[in-house]
């Protein structure tokens, strides 16, 4: 097996476990354990803060460590968590143990970017990114839809398979060496001045639309259940029918990844603007079923060009180090407890505003007017610093 392939079976396997705890475990509380959606987002910004906490720390930690060796910490301690959680997956164990796996998830991808883009030139890395996304989101829809028939299976049954592919992963990170191997400073390929300067503005921009869509994603995550069950939609079907978003933006980093006329451009990331909320505000308050899977599809195309460009630019900027990658996941560990923080105060909101439509639209609009704003400032100054390009 080549190096890329084996990063990328090693991505696809991690995506799988993480997605099933990430995920599915609100699934699993609102099923196994009658949480509400106060108690649910509450889970959530546990999360949120634990994986930006980790990714965050991800550079500073791996250099006594190495890369490889702070990889494999992270996949023990995750497997250790999840074999905890099968033996007592209670709410106080399983409210600590989520907080943990956020913590090593957020160790975790830092170190598989670096690997798989470092040593490579900007039009490679753009390739090895599309590769990698793909591999890591095209599980993410088996891993949710799973999530149903496995709560219904047994109680353990997502600690279950979820420990069990981290034993995988770990077998096969194995050959892998201590320390990626960065391209040169200096090499010919990399972005001169002028062209760096813009990718720094464009990679602030796609930062901005990138905190704006993990908000607002994991107050889906948290929320959706709820709102399948108000649609009359048994669970194992809600979560098969929840993944259509994951689905979208798997299929938006396989256009991005194949056509790269989006490069350097700031068209895609003004869609990214508009679409993240318009299909946010569909999907929550959906009248419907079809209004719902229609939100999943705008905010999953709008969110999968976020993601695409926040990551790319920052592995050009940064030379593909943890240091990027670090920044990159937390980042998306920040909006994991922004979002959750806003649906909290919109609940609080609700009984003074009238209802929980007005409730959550007060608080999210805040992220989605600040967010959407920096995204738009960022790319409009990058735009007049450099000759337009559309």
């Amino acid at each position: 097996m080549s190096r890329l392939a084996r990063l990328l079976v090693i991505t696809v396997v991690e995506s799988l476990a993480t997605i099933l705890i990430e995920r599915g475990i609100y699934f699993y509380t609102h099923e196994r354990l009658a949480f509400t959606d106060v108690e649910n987002l509450w889970l959530a910004l546990a999360f949120g803060v634990a994986y930006a906490a980790g990714a965050l720390s991800s550079h500073g930690v791996s250099r006594p460590l190495s890369e490889k060796g702070l990889l494999v910490a992270a996949l023990v301690a995750q497997f250790v968590v999840q074999v905890g959680l099968c033996v007592w997956p209670a709410s106080t164990m399983l409210i600590a143990g989520t907080t943990l796996v956020g913590l090593f998830t957020g160790l975790k991808w830092p170190l598989v970017e670096s690997y798989v883009a470092a040593g490579q030139t900007p039009r490679d890395q753009a390739k090895r990114v599309g590769c990698f996304n793909l591999a890591w989101a095209a599980p993410t829809a088996v891993a949710v839809a799973a999530s149903g028939p496995l709560i219904a299976w047994r109680t353990e049954g997502l600690f279950l398979v979820a420990a069990a592919l981290n034993v995988i992963s770990m077998a096969l990170l194995w050959p892998l060496e201590r320390r990626p191997v960065h391209l040169a400073a200096d090499h010919p390929e990399r972005p001169n001045p002028e062209e760096m300067a813009r990718y720094r503005g464009l990679l602030g921009s796609a930062r901005w639309s990138m905190l704006s869509k993990y908000s607002l994603m994991w107050i889906l995550a948290a929320l959706l259940p709820g709102v399948f069950a108000r649609l009359g939609v048994d669970v194992r079907l809600a979560t098969t029918m929840s993944g259509l978003l994951d689905v979208v933006r798997c299929l938006t980093f396989l256009v991005l990844g194949l056509y790269v006329g989006w490069h350097n451009r700031r068209g895609p990331l003004a869609w990214a603007i508009v679409g993240l909320p318009v299909g946010f505000f569909m999907a929550l308050f959906a009248p419907n079923l079809p209004v719902l899977l229609a939100g999943e599809v705008i905010f999953g195309v709008a969110a999968g060009m976020a993601y695409y460009a926040a990551l790319y630019y920052a592995l050009v900027v940064k030379n593909a180090s943890v240091e990027a990658s670090g920044a990159h996941e937390g980042l998306i560990g920040t909006g994991f407890a922004i979002g959750p923080v806003a649906g909290l105060a919109g609940h609080a909101m609700a009984p003074a505003l009238g209802g929980l439509v007005q409730g959550m639209v007060a608080g999210t609009g805040v992220i989605v007017l600040t967010c959407g704003l920096g995204a738009a400032v960022t790319l409009a100054r990058t735009c007049r610093r450099a000759a337009p390009r559309t």
